[in-house]
């Protein structure tokens, strides 16, 4: 009886697995957030009066911050840990994707400017998402695994069209585009919320385990990173990336042709989540 007990104490949990659906779920929020524009911009067309070529500036506002946004975003994971940043992300670009609703009370052109500015902020803000989704895994889940884990938590943004086209299409219908973005940024603002519960580092995870901790860490996790992160008056400035290691992923020929490759996804996959009927 005792070695039977011994024997399932030690057993490993599975917390890695709760942190990768967390992954999934919040990328699935994050491309539905995307997409809300593309579901209700015929609708805001007819309401607003604007034409195909402001339409298009409207979408490529969040392209342009979400590039801009990219480096500092990272700097900003490296420097105060993946849960905060990516909370707070996560609640700005939601709480921008609610104000969207609201763009109707003004007059034409300020509308205009307003869903502008909020798409664009909506860019700025989730420029952490995918930097702070592969630091989580490259904490939580041994070299083996991390392969596998990526290839989930970046289905999410092909299962969040699935899921959320049909249902923001109906919204719009039943409701008016307006509360596409009320109801897409309430759901974001409240994941926030269960996100600060639920994700913790590795050594910190009230739910993890001795056995799981030590199968993770040696077997590549790097259950550290985001150790002590958040103390911003302890840390210095070498805490941060060097340009040093900039310059080298810009001049890499393996990643150049990674860039590249992701710039030719990207491409195909934001033409069929705006213009695409």
């Amino acid at each position: 009886m005792s070695g039977s007990s011994t024997m399932q104490k030690s057993k490993p949990t599975h917390v890695r697995y709760l942190i990768l659906l967390m992954l999934f779920l919040v990328t699935t929020i994050n491309y539905a957030d995307r997409a809300t524009i593309a579901i209700a911009g015929s609708s805001i067309q007819k309401d607003l009066g604007i034409t195909p070529v402001t339409l298009g500036y409207i979408f490529s506002a969040f392209g342009w911050a979400y590039v801009a946004g990219q480096i500092p975003g990272g700097w900003l994971l490296d420097r105060f840990g993946s849960k905060k940043v990516y909370a707070m992300s996560i609640f700005t670009w939601s709480l921008f994707t609610l104000l969207q609703g609201y763009v109707g009370e003004f007059g034409i052109s300020t509308a205009i400017v307003a869903l502008f500015m909020l798409r664009f902020l909506v860019g700025l803000a989730e420029a952490p998402s995918f930097p702070g989704n592969a630091r989580i895994v490259a904490a939580w889940f041994p070299t083996a695994e991390r392969g596998t884990a990526s290839a989930i938590f970046n289905s999410a943004q092909y299962f969040a069209t699935v899921l959320f086209a049909p249902l923001m299409g109906w919204i719009v219908y039943t409701y008016g585009w307006q509360h596409v973005f009320v109801v897409m940024g309430a759901v974001g603002i409240l994941f926030s919320m269960i996100w600060m519960k639920v994700i913790y580092g590795p050594r910190n995870h009230p739910m993890i385990n001795e056995a799981e901790l030590e199968h993770i860490s040696s077997n590549g996790a790097l259950v550290d990173l985001d150790q002590d992160k958040g103390k911003g008056a302890q840390k210095t400035a070498s805490s941060g990336p060097k340009w040093d290691y900039i310059r080298q992923l810009l001049t890499n020929r393996m990643m150049l042709g990674i860039y590249l490759s992701q710039y030719c996804i990207n491409g195909i996959t934001y033409f069929f989540l705006t213009w695409f009927p």
